[in-house]
């Protein structure tokens, strides 16, 4: 009885969005379209899992399911240690839509092998999946568009091993592409996560739940998009982090939310509109996320990265840009920055510091590392410019801190944020 009552407490936390999203101009996804360029679709083959035993994760519960995440005390009492989180931006690896598509070559298997290192060192690695992973299937949301005036994605199903094999453990599926395909892409998708062992979040009910260092982490993700946890429902958003941070000892917060393009880089005050489309107020949104107890916000969506803050004591992290993502994209200026952010975390959630990974993509895409670390000083700039006093610091090594006169954990005041190992990709 009680489980029942929990789920619908959460299902009331996040609604959905009334119908499709209306035709839009033609677009690349963060900029002007343009037909994906010709390349050679290499075999796909699934390489067999190695190491299952000793990397496998916490069992996933199945979706809307919060019977594995108990309520009193967890197991923190006993590992108090700091958690180190890897966050990115938006993942995606090619799509098999609309035929003739071309996807990377050796089976997207060296799609994410740069960043693979800075993934697979942190406790726990996030990201965005953008788009769902099918095979065959339909596309209503192109039914009445013509060819290339419509952007939806469609990924195989095996890349969810490619993604495990980098490191991820959980991934957002709140976005405007992870229903081109409809309840079926969604479906399909979570079974292939839950195969690979990845979990998942962002659908009314479904949170991802794991473990770190003995401690219980929830990652809740929302969106503007149908059939997501709404963030423009922000009340219902609170309900729904309050509920799960009485439940786990941390809470990290996802969302895909903002205007798209070089031209919002910045956070404005109040809410973004996109072609006509609402895209949420996200400052009022992160705020009662950390209010409601999330120790972490990150976001995506813009296909830039944008500034970060430092609310209470918790990090929030406006957009991460760009990370992988492979054909139809515009990666052309800021568009092609990505990062991966690396942060770590007290285990009352409040942030310690990290580090900025530089990487950029450049057609068909992919992230490689940038020597030159653009993308560190563009996140030190926006975090200044927008948010000041209480902007992140934001290191030419990309070392990240608390903003001056930040509260510190007991222990960690005399230990220099990110110096456990040298930044990919930074000077």
């Amino acid at each position: 009885m009680r489980r029942a009552a929990l789920l619908v407490a959460l299902a009331a936390g996040c609604v959905h969005v009334p119908g499709p999203a209306p035709d839009r101009p033609a677009r690349q996804p963060g900029g002007p379209a343009s037909p994906p360029a010709a390349g050679e679709r290499a075999a796909d083959e699934p390489a067999p899992r190695t190491g299952e035993a000793a990397s496998s994760p916490p069992p996933v519960a199945p979706q809307g399911s919060t019977a594995s995440l108990a309520t009193g005390p967890g197991p923190a009492a006993q590992a108090r240690g700091a958690v180190t989180l890897a966050l990115v931006g938006d993942v995606m690896l090619g799509s098999t839509f609309p035929e003739g598509s071309v996807l990377p070559p050796d089976g997207a298997r060296g799609m994410l092998a740069a960043a693979a290192p800075v993934l697979g060192a942190a406790d726990l690695a996030f990201g965005n999946l953008e788009g769902p992973m099918l095979e065959g299937g339909d596309s209503a949301k192109c039914a009445r568009s013509l060819p290339g005036r419509c952007y939806a994605f469609r990924m195989p199903v095996r890349y969810a091993e490619r993604l495990r094999e980098a490191g991820f453990r959980a991934m957002s599926l709140a976005n405007n592409h992870a229903g081109d395909f409809g309840g079926a892409g969604r479906e399909s998708t979570r079974r292939a996560l839950d195969a690979a062992g990845i979990a998942h979040a962002g659908e009314p009910g479904d949170v991802a739940r794991l473990e770190a260092k003995g401690l219980r982490v929830a990652l809740a993700a929302f969106a503007t998009s149908e059939a997501t946890c709404d963030l423009r429902d922000v009340e219902g958003a609170r309900r729904l982090v309050s509920q799960l941070a009485r439940e786990a000892d941390l809470v990290v917060v996802s969302f895909h939310g903002g205007a798209e393009g070089a031209a919002y880089q910045h956070v404005p005050p109040g809410p973004e509109e996109f072609y006509g489309e609402s895209r949420g107020d996200l400052r009022a949104f992160a705020h009662a996320m950390v209010e409601a107890g999330a120790a972490l916000v990150f976001g995506h969506g813009p296909h830039v990265v944008r500034g970060m803050e430092v609310f209470r004591g918790r990090l929030i992290a406006y957009s991460l840009g760009n990370f992988a993502t492979w054909g139809a994209f515009n990666l052309s200026g800021p568009n092609g920055l990505a990062a991966v952010l690396e942060v770590r975390l007290a285990p009352d959630g409040a942030f310690l510091g990290g580090r900025v990974h530089a990487f950029r993509q450049e057609k068909p895409g992919g992230p490689v590392p940038d020597p030159g670390g653009e993308v560190i000083g563009r996140l030190r700039d926006l975090s200044r410019e927008d948010f000041d006093a209480a902007a992140v610091q934001v290191s030419e090594d990309g070392t990240l801190s608390p903003p001056a006169g930040e509260p510190r954990a007991a222990g960690e005041g005399q230990r220099p944020a990110g110096t456990s190992r040298p930044a990919v990709g930074s000077p």
